[in-house]
């Protein structure tokens, strides 16, 4: 995130949007009608579908082709006997070389909530020589089937494959953006309606080593367009003891990994609340670091959720993704639906990362106006405002804010919006990541349930 509105790849999400209201112009008010000229109040609340696969009875589903399921405290699925052999070629490096894999096919999902959207999760270990694939198949409305599409190719370190999503798929109905497939034009009605996840297992080969996949799953969505949301009811306060820590003093750090710490919101985040959940990298896995920069945690979480297609710390299953390298935690990604939501999970102890987008003058007291930019959800005020942990601030002791509960609501969960051009151009519709231990106590259960989580 950085101070001034950026293009974002978001942006080209509601490309539909922007042609359906082409000319508009203005700023955002909270009385705007959407495209359709209906008050956003009166649009029907949005629904969201979560499916994860995690426990041993899943991993026995499916189609396994050389992948086998392990059982224990946290099952999961592994390489057992490799079924074949590719030669990969590293985009990022020219590299080429041969691994060994098998996969796993999870049975076909149908999706309570036929989607415009669909963003999947994962969370694994990836030791040295091995790595994996992400990829999804679904049908449409209309009774075609998308290719499969890769979500993403993943290591949670970066000696052997360079972390990547992948570019320039598309069948013409629909087309994945990073980390998010999208249908090209929701206008039409159509939508996803079913879907089966791939994982492929990769490791060098003639060696024993394999990854282990403890979770896999899909967020599917079909937010209503909208520039407004109708305003929720305060619940009780609370405020979470999170670390607070600034991207901004990062400023310059590692460029290589999008131009140093102007742009690390969603890894200072991920790495606040991986913290408050008690986990943080050792002095050796941080020895990478120059000694003389602080919080080099930060430094280590921005290296770690690189995508080196996007070319940034921002793709939203990669920061899932790393939490889970911590020992016990999950992350997934998922959408909420209000505030109330989010009220729900902190009053259980669960803090949230929220992504939005807003203008300087929408968002009180922040300063700055932004096209993408995630921070963490801590709490709430007795009046119901918002406590969040915002990265970008100029010391880890102005990391702490309080937001305007109706403001910060309508910028996280609204799916349109008048950039500082005139232009509409996209919200997130509640994207949020959620961290959380790979046994959660029974109140945390109960929370996570409640907003769709499991």
């Amino acid at each position: 995130m950085s101070r001034a509105e950026q293009p974002s790849r978001r942006t080209v999400l509601t490309a539909a949007v922007a042609a359906a209201v082409a000319g508009s112009a203005g700023p955002a008010t909270a009385d705007i009608p959407d495209a359709t000229g209906r008050d956003a109040e009166a649009d029907p609340v949005r629904t969201v579908d979560n499916r994860a696969w995690t426990s041993y009875a899943d991993w026995c589903t499916g189609t396994r082709k050389g992948a086998r399921a392990v059982a224990g405290t946290r099952p999961g699925v592994v390489i057992g006997t490799p079924v074949g052999k590719i030669d990969y070629t590293d985009p990022h490096t020219g590299r080429t070389a041969a691994w060994e894999y098998a996969t796993w096919t999870s049975l076909t999902h149908r999706l309570a909530v036929p989607a415009t959207e669909v963003i999947a999760s994962w969370n694994a270990r990836t030791p040295a020589g091995t790595w994996l694939q992400v990829e999804l198949t679904g049908t449409y409305s209309d009774g075609t089937t998308t290719p499969w599409y890769v979500l993403g190719r993943w290591a949670s370190g970066d000696q052997d494959i360079k972390r990547t999503s992948v570019d320039d798929q598309t069948d013409g109905k629909s087309t994945v953006w990073t980390d998010t497939l999208a249908i090209d034009d929701p206008a039409t009605g159509l939508r996803l309606v079913s879907y089966r996840l791939r994982l492929t297992l990769y490791r060098k080969p003639g060696t024993t080593a394999t990854p282990t996949v403890w979770r896999v799953g899909a967020m599917g969505s079909d937010v209503p367009d909208r520039f407004t949301v109708p305003a929720s009811t305060p619940g009780p306060a609370r405020e979470l003891l999170v670390p607070r820590y600034s991207q901004e003093i990062h400023t310059g750090q590692y460029p290589e990994y999008d131009n140093g710490g102007e742009a690390w919101c969603s890894p200072t985040s991920s790495q606040m609340i991986i913290e408050y959940w008690g986990r943080k990298p050792t002095a050796q896995q941080l020895a990478w670091v120059d000694p003389a920069y602080a919080d080099p945690q930060v430094c280590h979480a921005a290296r770690f959720t690189y995508d080196f297609q996007y070319g940034g710390c921002g793709n939203w299953p990669f920061n899932a993704a790393y939490a889970a390298t911590y020992p016990d935690l999950q992350g997934v990604v998922t959408r909420l639906g209000s505030l109330t939501d989010l009220e729900t999970l902190i009053a259980a102890g669960v803090p949230a990362i929220t992504s939005q987008s807003f203008l300087k003058t929408e968002l009180t007291g922040a300063g700055y106006g932004t096209s993408g930019h995630l921070m963490t959800v801590i709490g709430f005020t007795a009046d119901g405002d918002v406590i969040a942990n915002d990265p970008f601030s100029a010391s880890n002791e102005a990391v702490r804010r309080v937001y305007a509960r109706r403001e910060f609501e309508n910028i996280w969960l609204r799916t349109k919006r008048y950039n500082a051009s005139g232009k509409v151009v996209s919200g997130t519709g509640g994207v949020c990541y959620l961290y959380f231990p790979a046994r959660p106590i029974a109140a945390q259960l109960a929370a996570l349930a409640a907003v769709g989580v499991r």
